[in-house]
């Protein structure tokens, strides 16, 4: 090849790759008639009518369908309205409410009316198991050792009742006296329950040791009821029926649920909005606003916390006669914080939900007319449902019928 042929076959190809990006980039771009732009890309969807919160539909009732309504207003109103806010709380067993009764002395045991079952209810002075004595050498010292140590312990627990009744007794004078708090009357009467029920129990073994001490004495070993100390439920049985077991060892355990205690752990940041003092509500956990809760009152406790999660415990006090509530479960809390706020309120009757969870309110339009507003409710206190967002002061709102009004609306009722 000749100097003059390669310079015209790298001519050609250079052509060649020009006319190959030309051709490449009007396949990608498209022809441009004119040098304009190229046109828009299409609508990736055609909505015909946007939907707007001002132009809600509206339902216009006959007269003698508003008369069967029965449909009652508001007005809304931005009023002073106690702060709360929901925590998950744990139900625990209060102290003092948990006894373990052992075995006074030596002996086998036999089963009373029923063999014991862990779950059980029981009544105070219900005999548990019946003990045969072993009343041995060995035995009758053991007795002797365990009947001064019962009249130590009656007394001890005679003294514990005795200061916590002047406790109280005090504690209830400086309250009615303008210097003192009920939180302080609360933890006098917690610890004379305490003493109480302390007392009960060793007044009994004291009694039962006395009358096994006459027995033995007399040259008989009739068998010995161990009893219930107190009402409440079996909740772990250590022994079993024809079992010996030595003087102290454990039997049964019998807790008492009708009171029980609630832990809240609370995040110390909050710590300071919440008003410990406030008795607080009870209920589910997944509870939604308006459904049925519980008071609990506040108690004293000794101070917990856990610094792993960044929480401290706050106790109350819950009424549990009914049962509803076991040692272990989880509860929603809601806690009252410190100071009232103004808020945009309604009654909580006037908010109804669609099936996406939005709150509405049905405006008074006009005469028998009715238009829907959205609404958002942050909390449900005292029959109000307090508002983030919704229509201004003084709007009037159906609170009685607004169900129905939506149900008439979606086509659900007429």
């Amino acid at each position: 090849m000749t100097y003059r042929s390669g310079v015209l076959t790298g001519a050609a190809g250079a052509l060649l790759l020009a006319g190959a990006a030309v051709a490449g980039w009007c396949v990608v771009v498209g022809p441009v008639a004119g040098g304009g732009k190229p046109p828009p890309p299409p609508v990736p969807a055609n909505v015909p009518a946007v939907f707007k919160e001002g132009q809600a539909p509206s339902v216009t009732l006959t007269p003698e369908g508003e008369a069967r309504l029965a449909i009652h207003t508001a007005a809304v109103e931005r009023k002073p309205v106690p702060r709360v806010r929901v925590y998950g709380g744990e139900v625990a067993i209060p102290p003092g409410r948990a006894l373990v009764v052992s075995a006074p002395l030596a002996g086998v045991l036999r089963p009373a009316e029923k063999p014991p079952a862990a779950g059980m209810a029981v009544k105070p002075g219900e005999p548990v198991f019946q003990l045969l004595p072993l009343l041995d050498p060995v035995g009758r010292a053991n007795l002797t050792a365990t009947k001064v140590d019962a009249q130590g312990q009656l007394e001890n627990a005679q003294e514990q009742l005795r200061g916590a009744t002047i406790g109280l007794e005090r504690a209830k004078r400086v309250l009615a006296g303008g210097a003192g708090s009920q939180r302080a009357v609360d933890e006098a009467q917690v610890q004379l329950d305490v003493a109480t029920k302390a007392l009960a129990a060793a007044a009994a073994r004291k009694k039962l040791l006395d009358a096994v001490a006459g027995q033995a004495e007399a040259g008989t070993t009739a068998p010995v009821p161990v009893e219930a100390p107190g009402e409440g439920v079996l909740r772990a049985v250590s022994a079993q029926p024809g079992q010996t077991v030595p003087a102290g060892a454990a039997l049964f355990e019998v807790v008492d649920l009708s009171r029980v205690w609630v832990r809240v752990p609370v995040y110390v940041g909050d710590l300071s909005d919440v008003d410990a003092n406030a008795p607080a509500a009870v209920g589910a956990l997944t509870a939604r606003p308006g459904d049925p809760t519980r008071p609990a009152a506040p108690v004293a406790a000794p101070p917990a916390a856990n610094p792993a999660a960044g929480t401290a415990d706050l106790i109350y006090s819950l009424d549990n006669r009914e049962a509803r509530y076991a040692p272990g479960q989880r509860v929603g809390v809601t806690l009252a914080l410190a100071g009232p706020a103004d808020a945009l309120v309604v009654p909580a009757a006037a908010v109804v939900y669609d099936v996406h969870g939005g709150g509405w309110v049905y405006e008074r339009a006009g005469d028998r007319a009715y238009a829907r507003r959205r609404v958002v409710v942050r909390y449900v206190a005292n029959g109000l449902a307090v508002l983030a967002s919704g229509p201004p002061v003084g709007t009037v709102v159906v609170t009685d019928g607004a169900a129905e009004l939506f149900g008439t609306e979606t086509g659900f009722s007429k």
